[in-house]
């Protein structure tokens, strides 16, 4: 089994970071770490936590290499997309006059990065630069619209 040795600055470090620090996945591995440190045995604080046995290990092997700093650090990896690098010229681009329909978007989006994306794609894009789509009213072809219904 690892043993943790931390020294006394560190512990009242966790005990507040447990609790206080604004990611929820330092939060845990403080809460587990708080937990390893008066001598609670791994299945228990993975019992506890709701970890994985090597999840809690590797979460004492960062403490022993970096501390209570390399604790805080938080490495994420997942797929970047290639139009990341595009956004703010797509964002000036597509403000200012907007797409119409969304093969327009992909067809401009393709003039401007060279990059071929499906609609799927474009779409979501478009939405997480804030852009959504308006629904548009239509009036009846026989209707007035000055005449009100009676």
């Amino acid at each position: 089994m690892l043993q943790l040795a931390c020294s006394e600055a560190d512990k009242p470090a966790r005990h507040y970071e447990r609790d206080h620090h604004p990611h929820p996945r330092v939060q845990q591995r403080m809460e587990a770490l708080w937990l390893k440190s008066p001598g609670v045995p791994h299945h228990q604080i993975a019992q506890l936590g709701a970890l994985a046995a090597n999840t809690l290990r590797s979460y004492v092997r960062l403490s022993q290499t970096g501390g209570v700093e390399a604790l805080k650090q938080r490495h994420f990896h997942g797929p970047q997309s290639a139009l990341g690098a595009y956004r703010d010229t797509m964002e000036t681009h597509v403000r200012e006059p907007p797409p119409q329909t969304i093969n327009e978007a992909v067809a401009r989006l393709e003039t401007l990065t060279g990059l071929r994306r499906s609609p799927t794609q474009v779409r979501l894009f478009l939405t997480r630069l804030g852009l959504h789509r308006r629904t548009v009213g239509f009036l009846p072809a026989k209707g007035d619209p000055d005449v009100p219904e009676e």
